[in-house]
């Protein structure tokens, strides 16, 4: 994809009527060159892989409802406890069969609706054996996830927490990297064993080494933005396309305020909150 400052393009042809065509079309061969971004091709979306990102306001969170279109096996990365009858009755208009709800780590800023979930549909819960939290099924770097006909394959990219995981489909050209990376950011460091040496080396050996047109989709977005790209956040995200050592005191010095409900979401996520089910 080719993107050229068309206003001076049409400047130019204004002037046609003063100039000699043969200059003109050289002007504009050369300012085509100039500015000039190549975005990567995106790979679409094959015909059978459904698609739905969701979100959650009050604590601006993402999650995303996958499925086979071919036989209805879906899964979900990140619920959140306040949108699991939301997420379930999606699930079942849709005539879906939710397999798993999958966490990329232990939240700190929400419940997850993993629990809920579970008890609303009959899935299992998912989360990385590094994270401590309990769940159906526990994750390490390797294991693959399959609905359908479609795999999840995982990269293990702790630094934001120490059981942060990534989960990339390839034949959809995507990863989902949860709080680790964000657009334009990064999750912070100074918490849940947190390390900004580790997040950054996650990021530029696991998740910077996909192929660059592949879309990024992260669990939270506090702009509204929906998704990026590996090509985008390798070039402007304006933390991790620092050298490491100047990451590391840029994360050192956030001084970012207690996460309002850490003390409730924490203890609630080691029991993938089956005890904060609310009654109906």
């Amino acid at each position: 994809m080719r993107i050229v400052g068309g206003s001076m393009i049409s400047a130019l042809k204004r002037l046609s009527s003063v100039g000699s065509p043969s200059i003109l079309a050289s002007n504009i061969r050369s300012l085509s060159t100039f500015g000039t971004m190549s975005l990567p091709d995106r790979k679409p979306f094959s015909p059978d892989f459904f698609f739905r990102q969701l979100f959650d306001t009050e604590s601006s969170t993402y999650s995303y409802l996958l499925a086979d279109l071919k036989n209805g096996e879906a899964v979900i990365i990140d619920p959140v406890l306040e949108q699991a009858k939301r997420d379930a009755q999606l699930v079942k208009d849709l005539g879906f069969q939710l397999k798993y709800a999958i966490n990329t780590h232990m939240h700190a800023d929400h419940i997850t609706g993993s629990g809920w979930l579970r008890k609303l549909t009959g899935c299992q819960s998912v989360i990385a054996a590094a994270s401590g939290a309990k769940a159906d099924r526990h994750l390490k770097e390797g294991d693959r996830i399959d609905f359908g006909t479609h795999v999840i394959d995982t990269l293990a990219t702790p630094g934001h927490t120490n059981g942060c995981m990534s989960y990339v489909i390839k034949d959809q050209g995507c990863v989902f990297t949860g709080d680790t990376l964000l657009i334009r950011g990064c999750g912070r460091t100074d918490f849940q064993e947190g390390s900004p040496r580790h997040l950054y080396e996650n990021v530029h050996g696991k998740i910077f080494t996909l192929p660059e047109n592949f879309r990024i989709y992260p669990a939270h977005d506090y702009k509204g933005q929906m998704e990026s790209s590996v090509w985008e956040e390798k070039r402007y995200n304006p933390r991790l396309t620092k050298d490491l050592e100047e990451f590391i005191k840029i994360m050192d010095n956030l001084n970012l305020p207690y996460p309002k409900k850490i003390d409730a979401s924490l203890p609630a996520n080691r029991e993938c909150g089956v005890y904060d089910i609310p009654k109906e």
